[in-house]
């Protein structure tokens, strides 16, 4: 039995495909920017950081980039444009985390704002297999990777300590701040890689 009792999973490149250009060019449709003008101004914005801590609505954030930036972006198209950075269908197939939930509990862990937290949930079918209270969103938290404090409600709702989680993301900075937690962590490559990694944790049985 492995001694690894739960598993936290990032989202964004780990479960689903993430491609900004392609909410970057749907604003661009009614912004007078370029798509790279408009996510570099989305980066470097002081209110960032707020959208994606909880700090600033959805709403808010859809009129302060319009005022901001310019061009006519109803709410409706704003959120339409935004979601297509995520594709719609998921990485892996159900039985990973079906497969998974077998031996360990699992968690989710997001850096992300209300907009997509509303589309994950209501797009992908494999958060069934994550219990609400134990799916974490920076937007909800009012922190995010890699303050070590999201990464301890995440231990708390996943009902585990450090030593007894394994943690999946696709940025190695955050991987890192999770192992000086104590927690065990994967860099996502593949999904070949990580399901070879889950094996040899004994949380998932070879193939």
């Amino acid at each position: 039995m492995s001694s690894v009792k739960a598993a936290i999973f990032d989202i964004g490149r780990v479960l689903v495909r993430v491609d900004v250009a392609r909410a970057m060019n749907g604003l661009a449709g009614a912004i007078p920017l370029g798509p790279k003008e408009i996510w570099s101004a989305i980066e470097k914005d002081p209110h960032w950081p707020d959208l994606q801590e909880g700090r600033m609505s959805a709403r808010d954030w859809h009129l302060h980039i319009t005022k901001r930036l310019g061009g006519s972006l109803s709410y409706e198209r704003f959120c339409d444009a935004w979601n297509a950075a995520l594709d719609p269908e998921p990485i892996h197939p159900d039985s990973l985390l079906a497969d998974l939930k077998k031996n360990c509990r699992i968690g989710l862990l997001s850096n992300t704002d209300p907009v997509h937290r509303a589309f994950l949930e209501n797009t992908y079918s494999f958060f069934r297999f994550v219990p609400e209270k134990a799916r974490i969103f920076s937007c909800s938290v009012g922190s995010s990777k890699p303050s070590p404090i999201i990464y301890q409600l995440a231990l708390k709702a996943v009902k585990a300590k450090a030593n007894e989680t394994v943690f999946v993301d696709d940025l190695e900075a955050n991987v890192e701040a999770a192992r000086k937690l104590g927690m065990r962590g994967i860099h996502y490559e593949s999904p070949d890689v990580l399901r070879a990694e889950l094996v040899k944790l004994g949380l998932l049985a070879s193939v």
